[in-house]
């Protein structure tokens, strides 16, 4: 067993206690007042408890006089000295003497597991209280008799205070970039700052023995930008046995159960300085011998849990000469975990690069301890030293003999960056005015390197183990933190009184929301980044443009390691993770923006798309209605809204090569003038079942920009004609390749200002209609600004109509 166990006391906390803290830094707080200033610093005690609280009616006492029980051979009745009365107590403990100094609980106090102390009759003799084991007390897993307690202490003393055993402890919640304060030494780090006064750091005195530790073990690092330092130690003759009661309660305050003394090292070092550990059993290592290498594609490991799991080439793991041994910074293996029989130790002390772990960790769904620290980074400086801490340690508890000089593989060492901050710009984006002096005391105080420039402007160094600090406003903010954000001045915003007016591009976009949302469309924003394999699963041609993408440096996860091209596989994703909680009448619409690579350029293009899905019922089923599905119209209109909205007529709707991931047939792009804008129709099945969606889906997606250039602004206005109108219908004969906007357009050009209105109200295939041809329905609209129309001069146009489809458009009339 080892610190890789998984010891989950909350991924984003840190737990330390006022008594540790105090070890490394001296002040004179109440935990009341340390619990506010460590607020005010941006570590936020998010949780306080005192340890031994409840425990004042526990006291130090003394046995005047112990005599036999009358009625019970193993009980005795005591006189006991509580300091300020003598009471009669009853015990059946054997190893105590009259004289002796003793925990006594008195009436009222509640032990652990709730156990209320009150007044009794045992064996016909009355007891006014109890004396306590440690066991009892909570201070030992096991304990044999009463505690015995040195003589000096004062009687009547609550005896958590006597044994200076009263604490606090502190759940403070960080900041993701705080990964320096994952430890006691860090916290204290802050406060020492704070107070400007001497940090205190724990000793390190190794006896080492005669034999090197290269005669021991070697260690080959394969792979130096995942490790990017790996260092070791040996330790041989070592004895596992319990830890002592210290250690034990100190890893017991912080939410650390005890497992063994070497084990209890490794996590208390990691507390106490941040640095992960892993110790191995040296005696299981094949070949002596430490390789950090990347796993194998399927290489299977089994980890301390027990699981056996399944290892890809990105995973890292440290191996001995013949089968990996641990998965690095996450958890070790369950072939060379430390045990009672344990005689000789490899204590490992690394550095590894954060997404590495962070990836391997959330694929296995593993989060421990190390992993966390890993994952936010840890300081690279500090592996020697937690390494030589824990190796004296060990020697010290475990009774080892550490061999000579350690192996510390540490190919590129890490030289710190210098950035320029010009105080002038720190007091103005703080609201302060701090004198240069106290800029370079309060960095100072943080143990950053300061040195002022000619110019005025000051050249800082960071410690190694802020690794969040990278430019110059992280400086700005640790001033401002130091300094105390209590203390920045109330003052008054400079800034324009009134509002700037929206842009026509900001309006439209505000237009455009607003009508999809009337249309009962609900909006969601995904992420910007998405998955590779999005381009598979939507069936994207090897040479669609979309296939090029921008990658992330540094994703968090492989699921979103490249920039979106298109909007579509966010709101299939989306629509299928609704799904699986059987919301199944879904109406999403998403407006943002895609980024497409520019040859030559190293900004991408970003223009903003409107995309939408729709699956499901078109209303819920009533009783006066059934549940109809939504289908291709419905997109369908919802467009026709977005142009009607924005003024733009004359759309086409072709039913041209249609986009890959739509179903063939049913979908159709979209044309104005002679601008594509965009593309329509229902999800192709392929497309369907790579997104997991099990019902027909439909999507459109838009470009903005051009609809925005298509805009005519301002719609035209007409004036209502005062005179009646008149229809004519007509049944038209149409070959199947004849699309019917053609039809619309035909009856459209006819010299005739009389036309008013044209539609198609009913298309038919059947019996009586040949083969190749349909029968398409159209209803015309005439009427007269001027005049009533007369059925004569109706007819004539309405003949003019029919002979324009006859001789243009190839059509029969019915």
């Amino acid at each position: 067993m080892c610190e890789y166990k998984q010891l989950l006391l909350g991924a984003t906390h840190m737990n330390v206690t006022y008594n540790w803290l105090k070890e490394f830094v001296d002040f004179d707080l109440t935990p009341e007042q340390l619990a506010d200033m460590l607020t005010m610093l941006g570590l936020e005690v998010e949780g306080m408890n005192t340890l031994g609280s409840g425990m004042d009616d526990v006291v130090v006492a003394r046995v005047e006089s112990r005599e036999q029980h009358p009625n019970a051979d193993k009980l005795s009745l005591c006189k006991v000295n509580s300091g300020s009365e003598l009471l009669d107590v009853v015990c059946g403990a054997q190893n105590f003497a009259a004289g002796d100094t003793v925990a006594l609980a008195r009436i009222g106090a509640v032990l652990p597991g709730e156990f209320k102390i009150k007044k009794s009759k045992i064996r016909g003799q009355e007891s006014f209280g109890m004396l306590c084991s440690e066991k009892e007390l909570g201070l030992a897993e096991e304990s044999s008799g009463i505690m015995i307690l040195p003589p000096s202490l004062e009687l009547g003393q609550p005896l958590f205070q006597a044994l200076g055993l009263k604490d606090t402890l502190y759940e403070i919640g960080l900041t993701p970039n705080r990964a320096d304060c994952l430890s006691a030494i860090g916290i204290a780090r802050e406060i020492a700052a704070k107070l400007g006064t001497t940090l205190t750091t724990p000793s390190v005195a190794i006896d080492e023995g005669d034999d090197s530790v290269e005669n021991r073990i070697s260690v080959t690092v394969e792979d130096g930008d995942l490790c990017p330092r790996y260092a070791a130690r040996h330790i041989s003759g070592c004895r596992i046995a319990p830890s002592p009661d210290w250690l034990v309660k100190r890893l017991s305050a912080v939410g650390i159960r005890s497992i063994n003394n070497v084990v209890d090292v490794t996590n208390l070092v990691m507390m106490e300085l941040g640095q992960p550990l892993h110790a191995f059993d040296c005696d299981q290592l094949a070949g002596q011998r430490i390789v950090v290498r990347r796993a194998a594609q399927g290489e299977l490991f089994t980890t301390l849990d027990g699981q056996e799991r399944t290892l890809t080439c990105n995973d890292l793991v440290i191996c001995d000469a013949e089968r990996p041994v641990a998965l690095a910074g996450v958890m070790g293996g369950l072939n060379s975990e430390i045990s009672p029989e344990t005689t000789t130790v490899l204590l490992e002390s690394a550095c590894f690069k954060p997404a590495s772990i962070r990836t391997t960790s959330k694929r296995l769904g593993l989060h421990t301890e190390s992993s966390h620290r890993f994952e936010r980074g840890i300081d690279v400086e500090g592996v020697s030293f937690a390494l030589d801490r824990a190796a004296s340690l060990i020697a010290c508890l475990a009774g080892g003999t550490v061999s000579k000089g350690a192996l510390d593989v540490y190919p590129g060492r890490v030289e710190p960056v210098a950035i320029t901050l010009r105080p002038e710009r720190a007091n103005a984006l703080i609201g302060i005015s701090l004198p240069t002096e106290e800029i370079v005391r309060i960095l100072t105080n943080l143990r950053f390197s300061v040195r002022t420039l000619a110019d005025g402007n000051l050249e800082v160094l960071a410690p190694s183990y802020r690794v969040d600090i990278e430019r110059e406003i992280d400086l700005v903010e640790e001033i401002a933190r130091l300094n105390g954000f209590d203390r920045i001045p109330t003052s008054m915003p400079l800034a324009r009184v009134g509002s700037d007016r929206p842009t026509l591009h900001q309006s439209l976009q505000r237009s455009v929301r607003d009508a999809l949302v009337s249309l009962g469309l609900h909006e969601i924003i995904n992420y910007s980044f998405t998955d590779p394999g999005a381009a598979d699963r939507l069936l994207l041609s090897a040479d669609d443009p979309r296939r090029t993408v921008i990658s992330l440096a540094n994703p968090l996860v492989e699921e979103q390691s490249v920039m979106r091209t298109t909007l579509l596989p966010g709101l299939l994703e989306t629509v299928s993770r609704n799904s699986k909680f059987r919301s199944l009448d879904l109406r999403f619409f998403e407006m943002r923006r895609v980024y497409l690579p520019r040859a030559g350029e190293e900004m991408p293009q970003e223009p903003i798309r409107i995309a939408a899905a729709l699956t499901g019922s078109r209303e819920r089923e009533g009783w006066c209605h059934g549940a109809e599905a939504v289908d291709f119209y419905d997109a369908k209109g919802i467009v026709e809204n977005i142009l009607e909205l924005l003024h733009i007529e004359g759309a086409k709707w072709v039913a041209d090569t249609p986009e890959p991931y739509f179903h063939p047939g049913k979908s159709c792009s979209i044309v104005v003038g002679r601008e594509r804008i965009g593309a329509l129709g229902e999800i192709h099945p392929a497309v369907q079942e790579a997104f997991d969606l099990d019902r027909p889906i439909y999507c459109f997606e838009l470009d903005f920009e051009k609809l925005v250039s298509c805009c005519r602004g301002k719609a035209a206005i007409t004036v209502p004609s005062r005179f009646p109108d008149s229809t004519r219908d007509m049944a038209l004969l149409v070959p199947e390749e004849v699309p019917a906007d053609r039809i619309i357009d035909c009856v459209k050009g006819v010299k005739a200002r009389e036309i008013e209105q044209v539609e198609i109200f009913d298309v038919y295939r059947g019996s009586g209609i040949p083969d190749g041809f349909k029968s398409i329905a159209i209803r015309i609209r005439y009427r007269s600004f001027e005049r009533t129309l007369l059925d004569e001069e109706i007819a004539a146009i309405h003949a003019k109509v029919r002979d324009s489809l006859v001789n243009k458009v190839n059509v029969s009339i019915r």
